[in-house]
């Protein structure tokens, strides 16, 4: 008989969830917009993929959360943090891959995997809008633009404007600054783009370069963003069909194996690891140190593996 699990990401921007099958697949996936982190969001994406899939809420034997709000995702079993996830639901989503950089609405993550689909390092950019879909709205905002329009906008950019202020709360000023200079509106979100690929490239340093590399999240569908990244990394990025749903397919295919009794725990070899992971937990905001995008004393790279599984999972 089959049965079925499932995965909700609810990140800053939107609501994800994922319906996975006894045997992890995707059986069908919605992402619902929304203002900010929100219960009725990550609801309405619940009804969605349920009501796609044919399924009620009794056919689901097993629901993992995951993401920014994950606490706030009602009835779940277990949750998960979004590296584990997006790791694992990118790894799915094309196998083989061995970089994952996820740019959400509120962080950055560079993640490199294993030959098992499983996290071997990370690095992020945690509790900053720095160079997060959440910058691109502010760029937007300041340019008077979409958006959505902005990635062509800055593609159509030649000149290379100094970008000194990596900072959402700052950058605002800064373009208007350069608006007022009379700079055009293209070379400006070009140059925005550059300084966010630079940034990303220091997190991907972190835990070293790979391939073939995706990228997931809400900004791997901003085309400038993905070319300027490659530009800085020197090797093509492999263009995900649904970016934003790898969080809420990993989480469900993480759901269908607990259910399944072939997997346990996440372990971490690193202390670490487990300090960030802990602080993280608890919801604990860490200092932003000399506004340079890291996590202050957890800056560094810091190995992060999950159990492997101790038997076959059940069919």
């Amino acid at each position: 008989m089959t049965w079925y699990v499932m995965g909700v990401d609810l990140g800053s921007t939107t609501a994800k969830a994922a319906v996975v099958d006894q045997d992890g697949a995707l059986v069908g996936s919605v992402v619902v917009q929304m203002g900010a982190v929100s219960r009725d969001a990550v609801l309405r994406a619940i009804d969605q993929v349920l009501q796609s899939t044919g399924l009620s809420r009794t056919d689901i034997r097993y629901t993992i959360s995951t993401g920014y709000g994950r606490k706030l995702v009602p009835d779940v079993d277990r949750s998960f943090t979004e590296i584990t996830c997006h790791a694992r639901g990118a790894a799915a989503l094309y196998p083989g891959v061995r970089l994952v950089i996820d740019i959400g609405g509120q962080d950055s993550k560079a993640i490199t995997v294993d030959s098992d689909g499983l996290v071997d390092r990370f690095a992020m950019n945690d509790r900053c809008a720095s160079g997060t879909g959440r910058f691109f709205d502010v760029l937007a905002r300041a340019l008077e633009v979409k958006v959505t329009d902005v990635g062509d906008l800055a593609l159509a950019g030649n000149d290379d404007l100094e970008v000194s202020s990596m900072c959402a709360t700052f950058a605002e000023t800064e373009v208007i600054s350069m608006l007022a200079q009379g700079r055009d509106k293209s070379d400006i979100a070009a140059s925005v783009h550059r300084a966010v690929a630079a940034r990303t490239l220091g997190l991907v340093a972190q835990v070293g370069k790979a391939t073939p590399a995706v990228m997931t999240g809400g900004v791997a569908r901003n085309t400038a963003a993905r070319h300027y990244i490659e530009k800085a990394l020197r090797q093509p990025l492999v263009v995900l069909d649904q970016p934003q749903i790898a969080g809420a397919y990993g989480a469900g295919l993480l759901a269908c194996e607990v259910y399944a009794g072939s997997i346990d725990a996440i372990d971490t070899r690193d202390s670490g690891a487990r300090r960030q992971l802990a602080d993280r937990a608890a919801g604990i905001v860490p200092r932003c140190a000399g506004c340079d995008g890291t996590r202050g004393d957890h800056s560094h790279a810091v190995p992060l593996t999950l159990e492997r599984p101790s038997q076959q999972m059940t069919r």
